[in-house]
């Protein structure tokens, strides 16, 4: 093969790839917005739910970074507006980070949400898991998904795909031009990789025997 044949080889496999990188996330984000399209509401005007899906993310020193903050401050206000009975937290118990599950508890405790409220899941450990978990682990059927962004909607699409009659709310945060530049680049990618998932069926990484503890709790605290 000629230097000239090859380089033709090489230009043609790398306009394959970047068409097909450009595709997967074009057919990934029309998934992802069709299915959260009317979903998604902020804090205050949220539909009512028995629980609300709250993900985990990045803990500094032992509490919520600044996304995992507004995510807790999003659930306490949930429930102290009387618009979800209990929490499921869900997250890495053993993140690089930190333990999401106990700075989640910690924060919401501290604002004077009832432990009995709380019911946590440490193998989150990914969107994905997070739903599927939620559905299969815990039996929820309905359910609010918190996050933030373009985030809420994958999560919101990811659950009802795991068969959650969910809707979305977002906790907006407030971060730099810099960061949130990085969270659109990291968030195209998520959703080819959470498109394909789908389609492959990719159990969560930890699976558990079913649970009630979310039903006992919302027993518990509606007596």
């Amino acid at each position: 093969m000629t230097r000239r044949s090859r380089s033709s080889v090489v230009r043609g496999a790398t306009v394959f790839t970047a068409a097909a990188v450009v595709g997967a996330i074009v057919a990934s984000t029309v998934w992802v917005e069709a299915t959260a399209r009317g979903h998604v509401y902020g804090v205050d005007d949220a539909p009512a739910a028995p629980v609300a899906l709250v993900l985990g993310a990045r803990v500094e020193n032992g509490a919520p970074a600044r996304y995992l903050a507004a995510r807790v401050d999003a659930a306490a206000r949930l429930v102290e507006s009387g618009r979800v009975e209990v929490l499921l937290l869900s997250g890495n118990g053993s993140g690089d980070s930190g333990d999401e599950i106990a700075a989640m508890t910690d924060d919401l405790v501290a604002r004077g949400i009832d432990p009995a409220r709380l019911v946590a899941d440490p193998f989150g450990l990914n969107t994905r898991d997070s739903c599927l978990r939620a559905a299969r682990t815990f039996g929820i059927a309905r359910a609010l998904v918190v996050s933030q962004g373009m985030h809420t909607a994958r999560a919101l699409a990811q659950c009802r795909d795991a068969g959650i009659e969910a809707d979305g709310v977002d906790a907006p945060v407030a971060v730099s031009r810099p960061a949130a530049i990085r969270q659109f680049g990291r968030e195209l990618l998520a959703r080819p990789k959470a498109a394909a998932t789908r389609l492959l069926g990719t159990p969560p990484t930890v699976e558990s025997p079913p649970t009630d503890a979310v039903r006992r709790a919302l027993e518990l605290v509606s007596r």
